[in-house]
């Protein structure tokens, strides 16, 4: 299975809490809710590449915090999108998380995380997505563990907020699509070159 990482971003490359004001307000981010503002709300081509992608998957692997919230968002509001969630297959890497997880189909790693990474990349399948989950995006890059970006790259800069590479990483990748939203937002996917 591909690890790919599906991400809004801003043009300075800000990630932190694209959908809602309240989603992520660490470190007094008060930018919540950028990526839907205004006329990206109803952005009819970000909602069907999205939803393509989506069809792909295997699965997601997330961090604790995005688990957290996919969990308590998207339970509130319904939907099919609800169903979907409830599910799929879920890898959530969090040591302070309970055993079993919470949320149906969910699945721990507490440990090893590399290894358990590394081992379901082996198993068949298609996709295995990761959203949002900064953190654990980095230690995947870090082990060279994504296969494939998908980003939405929002036209605004926000000056402040948790950034896709923090730390930076050295990896080249290769375009593999790039289009523009009605909004102007570049759906852009990348793969990761083999080095």
């Amino acid at each position: 299975m591909r690890v790919v990482a599906i991400e809004h971003v801003t043009l300075d490359g800000v990630m932190q809490a694209p959908g809602r004001a309240d989603e992520d307000p660490r470190g007094g981010f008060d930018h919540g809710g950028w990526a839907v503002a205004g006329d990206r709300a109803e952005d009819p081509d970000i909602g069907a590449a999205m939803g393509a992608r989506m069809a792909e998957s295997d699965g997601l692997l997330l961090g604790r915090r995005t688990y957290d919230d996919l969990l308590r968002s998207w339970n509130d509001r319904g939907g099919p999108f609800k169903d979907a969630l409830n599910h799929a297959a879920k890898y959530v890497v969090s040591t302070t998380l309970p055993d079993p997880p919470p949320w149906p189909n969910s699945t721990l790693i507490a440990a090893n995380v590399v290894a358990e990474v590394e081992r379901l990349r082996r198993r068949p399948g298609r996709e295995l997505h990761v959203l949002g989950s900064g953190q654990l995006l980095e230690m995947l890059f870090a082990h060279r563990l994504v296969d494939e970006l998908l980003l939405v790259i929002h036209p605004i800069t926000l000056g402040s907020g948790r950034r896709l590479f923090p730390g930076g990483i050295h990896t080249a990748f290769d375009l593999v699509d790039a289009r523009p939203s009605v909004t102007g937002a570049l759906i852009a996917t990348y793969r990761t070159r083999s080095t």
